[in-house]
This record gives structure tokens, sequence and C-alpha cells, in this order.
């Protein structure tokens, strides 16, 4: 409640359209800035002693080296970055309650933070000296391992969220996504986020006391495309794109007495698709439509869902076979910047592994999923009262 709060008072004082075109990110609590103004107004003490205030990138890279170095495509999650110029942005750092200096220094992804000192070195049994590489957050990295550098393809990441990325070669900024540096250095990234992804898969196997998520899936193929009228909104823990809502909720519609929990499984893996494709749709008006998709994370291991997600998103899906592509694509950056490749993009084309597989449309579901696609549409915008005047009273 404490950062919601925060992001309305920013919202009115700063501006909306103003926090989101400076930091690419609309206002919302996932940013550190809203935690930041916190303590700025109940621990100014705390915050104003504070000798630096860092992201994660930046305490590892102060660990390794000494210097206090992070990177624009990782820090810019903290909600403090100038998104179009790639410098900490002097009205969010104030209202923050932060001092620049307090600030850590600033590398595009690919460049050399620092090199490994000498007691580091002999703590973990690497080379002192051995340089330490400005890296990425976990969805551009992910998305440059399995190959998504610039204009024409599109990742989708099945976790325990959904995250899917396109790339843009100019600063774009929308309700629709999150604007992020890219990867590479150069250009950005477009990101649009569901928080509830195959987490809400386990969670249907706990609730239900399914023995376990297979078992559920091998059921559920046998319900028919629709789950016999039963659709879920996969908003178990708020909404980010395209809504920004964290008092949104989680809802069922169309429950009956001969639903079973193989047709709920069905209804949210179709939740999950119908909320991707619409978020897809929405990113794609500012970047054109990607050539190819390609999915990584545990969900494609789950055939029923990678089949309703290409039916509902009418395209294929390209699985790559690399399960840790973010790591793979933080390789990519060190490969470079040590002289491996010429660029990250080069060094990405040399590394990134062809796709495993293909999943295909089902052309027989696609006509149903789109009539869906239409009511879904308007399930949140029916709902989202109701869930505002029920946390107004929890």
């Amino acid at each position: 409640p404490q950062p919601r709060r925060q992001v309305a008072r920013f919202s009115e004082e700063l501006g909306r359209e103003a926090i989101r075109d400076w930091s690419g990110k609309p206002p919302d609590p996932t940013p550190a800035l809203y935690a930041l103004a916190w303590l700025t107004e109940h621990r100014p003490q705390a915050l104003a002693e504070a000798a630096a205030v860092v992201d994660v990138h930046a305490f590892f890279v102060h660990r390794l080296t000494g210097r206090l170095v992070t990177s624009t495509a990782s820090a810019d999650p903290l909600g403090l970055l100038d998104i179009a110029h790639g410098v900490w942005h002097p009205r969010l750092v104030e209202a923050a309650g932060l001092r620049p200096e307090q600030l850590p220094e600033l590398a595009a992804p690919g460049e050399v933070c620092g090199t490994l000192s000498e007691s580091v070195a002999a703590a973990i049994g690497l080379k002192a000296g051995t340089p330490v590489i400005a890296g990425a957050g976990d969805g551009q990295a992910m998305g440059l391992g399995m190959g998504v550098y610039g204009p024409g393809k599109s990742y989708l990441s099945l976790g325990s969220g959904v995250v899917s990325g396109n790339y843009s070669g100019t600063v774009t900024t929308s309700d629709a996504f999150r604007t992020l540096v890219s990867p590479t250095g150069s250009g950005f990234m477009l990101e649009t986020v569901l928080r509830s992804g195959m987490q809400l898969v386990d969670w249907i196997v706990r609730t239900t006391g399914a023995p376990s998520a297979a078992v559920l899936e091998k059921a559920a193929k046998d319900v028919a495309p629709g789950s016999d009228g039963l659709l879920v909104m996969p908003y178990w823990a708020g909404v980010m794109s395209p809504y920004w809502d964290g008092s949104a909720r989680g809802a069922i519609v169309g429950l009956s007495l001969d639903h079973e929990p193989k047709h709920l499984f069905r209804a949210v893996l179709e939740g999950i698709a119908l909320e991707q494709a619409i978020a897809t749709e929405a990113m794609e008006e500012q970047t054109g439509k990607a050539d190819a998709m390609i999915a990584a994370g545990g969900g494609t291991n789950c055939a029923l869902l990678m089949e309703i997600m290409a039916s509902v998103l009418e395209r294929p899906l390209f699985v790559s076979p690399v399960n840790e592509a973010a790591a793979l694509g933080a390789a990519m950056l060190a490969a470079s910047a040590i002289g491996w490749f010429a660029s990250p993009e080069e060094a990405a084309k040399a590394m990134a592994a062809r796709p495993a597989r293909q999943v295909d449309p089902v052309e027989a579901l696609v006509p149903t999923y789109r009539a869906r696609k239409e009511v879904y549409r308007d399930l949140y915008h029916a709902t989202r009262d109701i869930h505002t005047r029920l946390g107004a009273i929890t």
C-alpha cells in the first residue's frame, strides 16, 4: 500500500506521462523510485546518511572491482534513468530524495566496468585482473541470448511471469509496454509483463490438490477449446502493462457445477495466452509485426500451453533450445567486450542457437480464440471498479 500511495503522489506532482516518458515506465510500484520516496518521507536520516544507493548490478561490480558502476540496461528499472539519454534524470533523482553523488557511474552494456581485485580473485578462484563487463537486465539478456537484438524478432519468456520483448531503434513510450535500454547498448527493448505466468499453474496444482501439473495437463487436453464457457483473467498479482493497476486481481468467470479442475487448468492457459495476444497487438502497433517469436522458459515444456499460445497469437512459435538464455546473453556481451566479436550483435549472430522446434497454430482453434479474445478484452474494464472497492475495505 505504501509504494502505491507514492505512485499516486508522484503521478499528481510530476505528471503521469512525464514520469513515463522520462523513465520509460508508467508509474507502478515495481521501480525502486517509489520505495526510495517512502524512505525520504519516513526515514530521511537513513537515506541522507547513505554513502550510495545502488542496484544489484552496481553492488556486485563494487564487490568484484571496488568501483561503483552499473549498466544502463540493468539500472533503468530503478525508475531514475533518463531512458532517452542514458543518464540519471535530475528531476527523478531529486524526487526520490537522493543526491547525484549517491548514485553509481553508468556504463553501456558490454563496456568494461573494472577488473577483478586480487582479494576477490583469491576467494573465488579466478584470475586477478579479469575484466568485469557491464551486463543487462534478465529479460533483455535473455532476448539477446535467443538472438533477439534488432528488428524482426521478438522474445517470449514463459517463466513464473510472462515477459515479451520487441526491439525499437528509437525511444518510444506507452502504457502498452515498458521501455528498456537494449542489451546491445544500441536502441531499446519494449517489454510487456504479466506477473502471473507459470506460478499460476503451480497455484492451480496446489489449490486443487492434483498430483502434478502433468496430470492436469493430460486431463485438460480432453476439454474443448474455450473450457466449456470458463474465462480466466490471470491478474493474481496485479497487472503491469497495459493497465498498471496494482489493485487488479484475478477473475474466474463462467463457473458452473459442471466444471472440474481440468477445465480451470485449461482456462488458465487460455487466459495467459489471451492476455499475451492483446499485449503483443498493442506493442506491435509501435514496432510492426515480428517475423519470428522465439519462446523460452519452463512454460515451453507444456505442450498444451504452446498449442494454445500459437493458436491465440495466430503465428508459429520457435522454441529456444537454451534453458539459461539470459546467461548466454551475458556471455555474448562479455565475448564482444574482450574482442572476440566486433559487437554484441555479431556475438549474437555467432552464438545464438537455432530453435529446437516450431509450434504452429491449430487452424481449427483460431476462430474460437478470436471470438473469446474480444470478450476477454472487456473483462478488466468490467471488474476494475469491483477490485478497487474490495481493496479499499480489506
